[in-house]
């Protein structure tokens, strides 16, 4: 009788414990510098059990428990000779195994530390997988995954990975080097998911997307073509429908966990040397949206989980560069100390960050190298350059006169000083929280080209949104970001309109095509653009109605670019730009294909600009 009550309490007490649900990072790898890591372990009572670890090649150092019985953190230290294969985690209840879990080590591939990132001899092409190209119908829905597809302009409209794919020619045609990819993890999200930023599984791509191997795939594939990958990773917020928003493991694990409360978005607190403490919490801490509970960084297993995450998939999908969104609303010092580890870890590595400021004082603040006025230490290599763009579009569809067109981009790019490294930073007309370019500028077509040629010479490294080289608008509603995000034609069953092959294109969408293949492929092999000095001349107005004009300069050669925004021919007197073209008679001009004799004066046409290689 004793011994059948001894094995009923074994059945019963192993029933009280599920099988394991989640354990992440779900592997890891030999000789990481970053060999410390912490597996949060998430099943039914799991927190309740002891783990052993038998390995020569893993240590159990810790284990910390946390109020959630759900949840256990199994603090672990690979060691140096540690070997790839398998290492089993046991978990007893008392003096009997419950469950046994088998942990992978992978062989890391030892030049993956000296990847490096994407730079300013790159164009990046920036794509929303689901509005971009339907390349496997098969997945358009998933039945266990709550929204389907739809129509409107919120809806998920089924572009996926192997549309990507199927059209990276198209994309190294037109002479892209990187692809940054709005983010393509699991958003298992009631409705409106089909932007990516709502999270709900850090280690999964979303099944309507395709899967990680797929993700994997496309990095591969793409860099056999010279085109490099740039994940969209968001370390501030996750999904309400995340699992471990519906079952924390801490009571901190969000800011603000048990009521609601909206951010204030009032970023320049971090900054603001006279800001009150409560301002700058209800900025950090409130939540971007109300299905995007507010992440709290500062609890040291959140703050562990995402640092793991990111290196994760650098590490698996071969990125060479990371894009962080909302980078200002998350705790600053969480941010410092993620960049520092990454980087540390891949030391030629490059991470974008998105601070939407017109205040350069404000963008520059946060880039790696800046020694500012808090003592705050950053080691994000770029940033996103929002004051060069909002000045250049108002310069664009500016009125004429005093303080107006040219010389507000022109004040902009002279605040170059407060930039640590002013060439790192990312460039662009437009993105996808932004309406479209060609709306930006009216639909002038000559503004459009001006505007591009700009971003293609300027210092820096520039990126375009899908579309932007056919003219896609936001016409219809401007502000709408489901309509920024329109369907790229040809993407889908039934377009009318093909961008891949040119069919139902109109002329100035051809134009622009062409425009952008030869630019950019002009672009991809000039050292000039790459790593020229800018010096840039101040608009002149009068007799010299808004002629503005820079010239970058390298190893003795130059490209000379001149912008006319008036709608008519203007002669330009070259004595006054005598160092642009110092040393040279003649230049090649490459939008009309043609040589420029340098004498007394030059003409350029209204509302175009001229580029100028000189030495070639």
């Amino acid at each position: 009788m004793k011994k059948k009550l001894f094995l009923l309490s074994i059945i019963l007490s192993t029933n009280v414990f599920s099988q394991i649900q989640k354990v992440e990072p779900p592997f890891w790898w030999t000789g990481m510098k970053l060999s410390n890591i912490q597996l949060l372990v998430y099943g039914d009572n799991i927190g309740k059990l002891k783990p052993i670890v038998n390995s020569p090649d893993i240590k159990l150092i810790s284990t910390d428990r946390v109020k959630n019985k759900n949840y256990i953190f199994l603090n672990l230290e690979i060691d140096k000779g540690a070997q790839p294969g398998f290492v089993d985690i046991e978990f007893y209840n008392g003096v009997n195994k419950v469950i046994k879990y088998s942990y992978q080590l992978k062989e890391r591939n030892q030049k993956s530390k000296n990847r490096k990132g994407f730079n300013s001899s790159d164009v990046m092409y920036l794509i929303t997988p689901d509005r971009f190209v339907n390349g496997d119908p098969n997945n358009d829905e998933i039945a266990e995954m709550k929204e389907k597809l739809g129509d409107g302009d919120f809806d998920r409209h089924g572009g996926d990975l192997q549309g990507i794919i199927n059209h990276l020619d198209y994309i190294e045609d037109l002479g892209f080097t990187c692809i940054w990819l709005n983010p393509a993890l699991e958003n298992d999200m009631k409705q409106s998911s089909y932007h990516g930023y709502s999270t709900t599984d850090y280690y999964k791509t979303d099944l309507r997307f395709g899967s990680n191997e797929m993700f994997k795939e496309l990095s591969k594939k793409a860099s056999a073509k010279g085109i490099k990958i740039i994940m969209d990773i968001i370390p501030n917020h996750c999904g309400s429908e995340h699992w471990f928003f519906k079952d924390p493991p801490t009571a901190d694990w969000f800011n603000n966990q048990n009521k609601y409360k909206n951010t204030t978005h009032n970023r320049e607190t971090v900054q603001d040397i006279h800001a009150s403490r409560i301002d700058k919490i209800e900025h950090t801490d409130g939540w971007f949206v109300e299905t995007m509970p507010d992440l709290n960084q500062r609890n040291l297993f959140v703050s562990k989980y995402f640092i793991q995450n990111a290196i994760w998939w650098i590490e698996y999908a071969n990125l060479s560069g990371l894009r962080v969104d909302t980078y200002p609303y998350s705790d600053k010092n969480f941010m410092s100390e993620w960049t520092k580890t990454i980087m540390e870890e891949y030391p030629k590595f490059t991470i974008v960050g998105e601070e939407w400021s017109p205040n350069p004082a404000i963008t520059s603040y946060w880039q790696k190298g800046k020694v500012n006025h808090d003592g705050y230490v950053s080691y994000l290599t770029s940033l996103m350059d929002f004051p060069l763009q909002i000045s250049l579009s108002e310069s664009l569809i500016d009125d004429f006169g005093w303080g107006k067109g040219f010389i507000k981009s022109y004040k902009a790019l002279a605040n170059d000083f407060l930039y640590k490294d002013p060439n790192n930073l990312v460039i662009f007309p437009d993105n996808h929280d932004m309406t479209r370019f060609y709306t930006q500028v009216n639909n002038d077509l000559e503004l459009f080209k001006m505007g591009i040629a700009y971003y293609v010479t300027m210092r820096g490294i520039p990126q375009f949104y899908y579309g932007t080289e056919i003219l896609m608008n936001s016409n219809r509603n401007p502000g709408n970001h489901g309509v920024i995000r329109s369907n790229f034609p040809g993407g889908f069953l039934g377009d009318k309109v093909n961008a891949f092959t040119g069919e139902g294109l109109n002329k100035n969408q051809i134009e622009v095509l062409n425009f952008f293949k030869n630019l950019l492929n002009w672009r991809k092999n000039n050292d000039v653009i790459h790593n020229g000095n800018l010096i840039q001349f101040a608009p002149k107005a009068g007799g010299m109605e808004e002629i503005y004009s820079f010239y970058r300069s390298y190893n003795g050669r130059k490209v000379w670019v001149i912008f006319n925004r008036v709608d008519k021919i203007q002669t330009i007197e070259l004595d006054h730009y005598g160092e642009a073209f110092d040393g040279f008679e003649s230049g090649y001009e490459i939008l009309r294909q043609k040589k420029i004799n340098l004498n007394d004066k030059l003409e350029i046409n209204g509302k175009s600009v001229m580029i100028i290689e000189l030495g070639v």
